[in-house]
């Protein structure tokens, strides 16, 4: 008998979308979220009080991540007699992360994958657009695409490169990681703090505004390294040991925050 299809997505956003296009098109088959911020904060498996110490102390986050260990059991238990399709792109970083940590946790079983690393979207007027989210896909996209038709199993070869590449990365236990090339690096969490300060000068400016330039013009073809939550944890420290300016910085996410290069 043909195991049901349960598809797995890395990115929270991105499950509502999906499960959209799939009943357009009567695929009564499960969709699955599997998400947590992988790309920032220390990722040794046996160490999770040390991940949630770090995201305290340079975020500020103090609630449970959206899916916890406890989580991931149930969910796996839920999937048991389902084939597994993993939805993702290599352009997020937080994704790419997401599923290197699934795939790790899976060991040999079988799945497929969608790999929409080089899927282009069309806009009118037709201008292709390099998709840096599963998050930013429309269901009619999806559907119109039959973007399920992408799904693959998984080589061996490639399950192989990947696990190495997240068993590295847990050895690292770097702050951060960032898409290089086809790869995703261990990175300082001081990574993006250059290209901050290139932003900030001597007048108040947004800080929103420099995050949307940030994401919108530096990051190359379509990459999503990370979101304006570690951007604004960034600047909070580039303000608190004095290198700049900051007003009315208290709101999540620095929404109605200021910034100047500190005066001297």
């Amino acid at each position: 008998m043909t195991q049901p299809n349960a598809h797995i997505v890395f990115t929270f956003t991105g499950r509502g979308p999906l499960r959209q296009a799939l009943r357009k098109a009567g695929r009564d088959e499960k969709v699955v979220a599997i998400w947590h911020e992988l790309n920032i904060g220390p990722i040794d498996p046996s160490d999770p009080a040390g991940r949630a110490k770090w995201l305290e102390r340079e975020m500020g986050r103090t609630e449970p991540e959206s899916t916890a260990p406890s989580q991931r059991a149930s969910i796996e238990a839920d999937l048991s007699d389902h084939h597994k399709v993993a939805w993702f792109t290599r352009r997020s970083a937080m994704e790419y992360a997401g599923f290197l940590d699934w795939l790790w946790h899976q060991g040999d079983a079988p799945c497929d994958i969608v790999d929409l690393t080089d899927f282009e979207m069309v806009y009118e007027p037709p201008e292709p657009d390099i998709l840096p989210s599963l998050a930013f896909l429309p269901p009619d996209t999806i559907h119109h695409n039959k973007l399920w038709d992408l799904a693959r199993p998984l080589l061996v070869t490639e399950r192989l490169g990947y696990r190495e590449m997240w068993e590295q990365l847990q050895a690292e236990n770097a702050p951060l990681r960032v898409i290089e090339g086809d790869r995703i690096v261990s990175a300082p969490i001081t990574h993006f703090d250059s290209l901050l300060m290139s932003h900030v000068t001597d007048k108040w400016k947004r800080a929103i505004a420099i995050f949307s330039l940030i994401t919108n013009s530096h990051w190359d073809e379509g990459l999503r390294q990370t979101d304006d939550d570690f951007l604004a944890a960034r600047i909070r420290s580039l303000a608190k040991n004095g290198r700049l300016e900051l007003v009315d910085g208290t709101a999540p996410g620095l929404i109605s925050a200021e910034v100047r290069r500190a005066q001297r």
